[in-house]
């Protein structure tokens, strides 16, 4: 299976960067492609709603690091989205990367694909309300078909998701994938 996993943290070694990597030690383990697309680490810019996308075939007016996805995005037979919660939602930098999707949108809802969700936050599992309303959302709109969640509460800092059983379960998730 190809998956595409799509990081929005601006922390290469934060809570969230450590489940996306047990999360793929497990999918490569178990025969996947993994392409990884850290947004933080990427020029990309926010969707202009110019519709110039509309008016090209998809083709997006803004030339950035998106250019690097759009393939890999429409042919993925899996997208996971990897993101700290900031402020009871997905960062920033995933949103504005989620936002581009504008540009391919019909391509998208054509083929369903299978996704995952994999969160940290440092405050108790009630912070997740919010993501994980906008991700349904996403996916019903997508029609992608959820295939897991692992959503780190309480994991501020490194050393606490290090202690938890989260990486564990990001690496038996992406381990034990069919497809």
């Amino acid at each position: 299976m190809n998956i595409l996993v799509i990081t929005g943290s601006p922390h290469k070694k934060g809570t969230s960067a450590l489940l996306a990597d047990n999360f793929i030690s497990g999918a490569t383990e178990a025969g996947h492609t993994i392409f990884r697309f850290d947004t933080m680490f990427h020029v990309t810019q926010p969707c202009l709603a110019c519709n110039y996308c509309r008016r090209n075939a998809g083709k997006c007016i803004q030339e950035d690091d998106m250019e690097l996805i759009w393939e890999k995005l429409i042919h993925a037979d899996m997208i996971v989205l990897v993101t700290p919660v900031y402020y009871f939602g997905m960062s920033a930098q995933l949103k504005k990367v989620i936002d581009r999707f504008y540009a391919i949108n019909e391509e998208l809802r054509s083929k369903p694909k299978k996704a995952v969700l994999l969160a940290t936050c440092a405050d108790d599992e009630k912070a997740f309300k919010a993501l994980k309303a906008h991700y349904d959302a996403l996916c019903e709109y997508l029609h992608w078909e959820n295939h897991g969640q692992v959503l780190a509460h309480s994991c501020a800092i490194r050393e606490q998701i290090e202690a938890s059983a989260y990486p564990g379960e990001a690496y038996t998730l992406g381990k034990h994938l069919l497809g």
